[in-house]
């Protein structure tokens, strides 16, 4: 299963260090997920326990499975953002988009555990 991934850094970043970065992003994520294919389905059950318990959850709220699908979210998600920006700078200068196609990305988020306003993309 393919994704798209798009990043938008706020310091204008070069396309050619842009590109350099979401190569990062995304070989930090799927080696952390274990597979490509894991991305979205990940994903679609990480926004889904965000959805229903919020972006931090009471770890005895959730399922062992679904504690399991949020902790590995957000390790990989901080392995990813690490790997494309450096581990000292903080998300909130960027962002990202992962999409089930390469024309359209689902959600924006503004780093580990924190989901932006897609209008402000």
């Amino acid at each position: 299963m393919t994704y798209s991934l798009s990043l938008f850094d706020s310091d204008d970043m070069p396309e050619v260090e842009r590109r350099a970065a979401e190569r990062r992003f995304r070989q930090a994520l799927e080696n952390a997920l274990g597979d490509a294919a894991l991305v979205l389905p990940m994903q679609r059950a990480f926004e889904r326990i965000v959805a229903t318990y919020g972006e931090a959850p009471e770890p005895d709220s959730l399922s062992e499975p679904e504690r399991a699908v949020f902790e590995q979210w957000l390790r990989a998600e901080q392995a990813a953002v690490a790997a494309a920006f450096g581990t000292n700078r903080y998300m909130g200068d960027a962002m990202y988009q992962i999409g089930d196609d390469p024309g359209t990305c689902a959600t924006t988020r503004r780093g580990p555990g924190v989901t932006a306003d897609p209008e402000e993309t």
